[in-house]
């Protein structure tokens, strides 16, 4: 059962100079290891006799010996003190170098795509550093539910977060089974969408969620209808294999499924494009050096792969280089 309990502003004071007295049995050789004057000890200890309502020690000009009082606080005091000393000791700790406990709320289906060979590679790299991942598709408030960072799609990131790019952008693709699309016809307007079974997906606000296009330069949206309602891409992505319908999705989630021949893309050329994935987090002022080892390895596995894409990308034709670009590297 949790307890409430208040402890009285400035009842710590005093605390460091009482144990040392208690430990020297001398007023001036506490003075000296705590480096201040024994004047400013004696008014420590008196400050501390006054809002404890006892007195502590027992003083003569020959020695200084601790009142029953004295001895019962020495007991309680002196553990509790150490433990003080110990726990700042360990944030100190966490506060100078990559250490403790790191958690990251991100979507399922950036997990397997994106998150597991960073953090494989990030563990390797930082064995002092434990890594846990929340996987969940709605948005939480990662400073009041305790977590480091979060992963999103840049669109659903806060205006006041600090955000570091995963991803390049990317577009959102509607796809289908050939079995679907074999027994319902390809849409090649947005308006055929009318006359087929399309997976929605559930916003974390309770809503659906409608489609996303372009034509030409002008963003539209379209409501749309069909036998599935989602919370995740994995599973809107799992209904579209399974022959239920078409499923909107970003590009990366459906590349795997596409290059198999178990997902067919259709009207291509009204695809959007999405900012692409972000890590964020609330503040620069309030970064733990676990976080800020995590936010290198990331910009270093971007760094690297971007130079990777451009070798690549020169010999590639044209029309592959786009594919390129799109998917999670």
């Amino acid at each position: 059962m949790k307890q409430n309990f208040t402890v009285r502003q400035g009842a710590l004071d005093g605390v460091e100079a009482f144990l040392s007295v208690a430990h020297h049995r001398s007023f001036r050789r506490a003075a000296a290891e705590l480096g201040v004057t024994p004047s400013a000890i004696s008014q420590a200890v008196r400050a501390l006799e006054e809002r404890v309502g006892a007195v502590l020690f027992i003083r003569t000009t020959r020695s200084v010996g601790l009142t029953e009082a004295g001895e019962r606080f020495l007991a309680r005091a002196e553990p509790a003190f150490e433990e003080l000393v110990a726990a700042s000791a360990l944030a100190r700790e966490l506060g100078q170098r990559p250490a403790g406990l790191l958690r990251l709320t991100v979507p399922p289906s950036v997990v397997p795509i994106l998150l597991e060979p960073l953090i494989a590679s990030f563990c390797q790299a930082f064995p002092e550093i434990e890594v846990e991942v929340a996987a969940n598709e709605e948005l939480v408030d990662i400073a009041a539910e305790g977590f480091d960072a979060g992963i999103r799609l840049g669109q659903f990131i806060a205006a006041d977060m600090v955000a570091v790019r995963l991803t390049p952008s990317f577009p959102l693709v509607v796809v289908g089974s050939p079995e679907y699309l074999h027994r319902r016809g390809r849409p090649e307007r947005i308006d055929d969408l009318r006359q087929h079974a399309c997976i929605r997906m559930r916003r974390s606000n309770g809503s659906i969620a409608p489609w996303s296009f372009v034509t030409g330069k002008k963003p539209i949206e379209a409501v749309v209808s069909g036998p599935l309602i989602a919370h995740d891409f994995p599973t809107m992505l799992g209904a579209a294999v399974e022959d239920m319908g078409l499923a909107q999705v970003p590009e990366p989630i459906a590349a795997g499924p596409v290059r198999a021949g178990k997902l067919v893309r259709v009207l291509e050329a009204f695809a959007p494009m999405a900012p692409g994935v972000f890590l964020y987090y609330p503040s620069r002022h309030q970064v733990m050096p676990k976080l800020r080892a995590f936010i290198d390895h990331v910009k270093s596995r971007a760094d690297a792969a971007d130079k990777t894409r451009i070798h690549i990308d020169d010999k590639q034709t044209p029309a592959t280089k786009m594919v390129g670009r799109a998917e999670f590297h």
